[in-house]
């Protein structure tokens, strides 16, 4: 009896291309860990409308062609920076260190004064984590993910991610050193990029591959809830697909071993407040990325072609006074930053979401006997205030991860 190919047995990796029709192939793929993968080929069919003596349908054709489909995933730092990349259209970069400063630290405010060094310099924005190293820190402060919830060009106000106090630094320390983990990225308003990628699905067990060229990730469509872990879920649409019985992306790189994040490790601000009542939030960032239309004389569509991005979401919120009604009775624009670590470890990897500019277009609110919620649909804009050595990015979204 025949082998049956088995989801266990799938390989999902991926290479970027160089671009348009330049399908990728041999080493340097990725392998992709997922929950699942349903890209496949698709084409419009055409059913023949003749009326016919005999009173039967004689004809049925297959139009023009493309792939669509969503690799759907646990969020983990690492592994899915270049598909967020994408969506964001810059590939994640690293932030300048602000290196041999004079610092102090008041714990209970969390600002860290500079009286050496300038933290806007380097790129350091509000929503970034940074961490803190120097021989005369204490030792409470050191290597710390803390989140930024303001900066100027002689200051710093952070929360530690862990909920781990902080200790006072009454004295100017010298020789620190403030980190930003990891890479960057976000929208940025010009040099956009436009990638293509080759995905394989490689089924081992029956020695069958199916290869999709010239994918685009169109969006990247994140759900962190209060319990469970957190997903993400990226559609894709793309040109082609070729079949065999070899693998084509060899020796793809091993998959992150990074541990999955959950609603209940992290940070959320609102406001540049802590926010302790939300049960669930939930974000889109959405490319508007379509295939072309069919030409004649192929069955294959030209091209993928990108439109505006456009990030909504929903927060689903306990009702305990009316600061989140009043955003949307007020049209107060807020700014909203997650942050998700894969365990409570002062150093644990992390990814963090920042939204420097929401309006929130709804309030309806719940009934019933338990805890009323009240929920509050948003859309981000791009923060028009924002810019090179200010405290936000002329942006969106941006995206930190420890992994990348």
């Amino acid at each position: 009896m025949a082998n049956i190919a088995q989801g266990v047995s799938k390989v999902l990796a991926y290479k970027k291309q160089s671009g348009l029709g330049s399908a990728a192939s041999g080493s340097g793929g990725q392998e992709l860990r997922r929950t699942t993968s349903t890209i496949n080929l698709t084409k419009e069919a055409y059913q023949s409308a003749e009326i016919r003596s005999d009173q039967q349908i004689a004809d049925y054709r297959h139009g023009p062609r493309q792939v669509t489909g969503t690799v759907s995933g646990e969020v983990s730092p690492g592994t899915y920076k270049d598909f967020l990349g994408s969506v964001l259209r810059q590939d994640f970069i690293a932030v300048t260190s602000v290196t041999g400063a004079a610092i102090t630290l008041v714990a209970s405010t969390g600002v860290i004064t500079f009286q050496t060094g300038n933290p806007l310099t380097g790129g350091i924005k509000i929503g970034n984590v940074v961490r803190l190293a120097g021989a005369g820190l204490n030792a409470a402060n050191v290597s710390k993910n803390l989140l930024v919830l303001g900066v100027t060009s002689t200051t710093l106000t952070v929360a530690p991610i862990n909920g781990v106090a902080l200790v006072n630094e009454s004295t100017s320390v010298t020789s620190v050193t403030v980190s930003v983990p990891g890479k960057v990225s976000y929208v940025p308003e010009s040099s956009q990029t436009h990638d293509y990628y080759t995905i394989e699905h490689w089924f081992s067990d029956i020695s069958q591959s199916e290869v999709f060229t010239d994918v685009n990730i169109t969006n990247a469509a994140v759900s962190i809830a209060a319990t469970g872990l957190s997903t993400i879920n990226f559609p894709v649409v793309g040109l082609n697909i070729s079949t065999g019985a070899s693998q084509i992306l060899t020796t793809p790189s091993a998959i992150s071993t990074t541990g999955a994040v959950a609603g209940a490790n992290g940070l959320m601000y609102a406001a540049g407040q802590a926010v302790a009542v939300i049960t669930s939030i939930d974000f889109d960032i959405n490319g508007n990325t379509v295939a072309a239309d069919a030409v004649v004389g192929s069955n294959a569509r030209p091209d993928v072609f990108q439109g505006t991005v456009n990030v909504t979401g929903n927060m689903s919120v306990y009702f305990t006074d009316a600061t989140f009604r009043d955003y949307f009775i007020d049209e107060t624009e807020v700014s909203v930053n997650v942050v998700l670590t894969s365990s409570n470890a002062g150093t644990a990897d992390f990814i963090s979401f920042q939204m420097s500019r929401v309006k929130v277009g709804g309030a309806d609110v719940t009934d019933g006997q338990n805890g009323l919620t009240r929920t509050f649909p948003f859309v981000a804009l791009k923060n028009t205030s924002g810019g090179a050595a200010l405290a936000n990015h002329a942006t969106t979204i941006m995206v930190q991860d420890s992994a990348a």
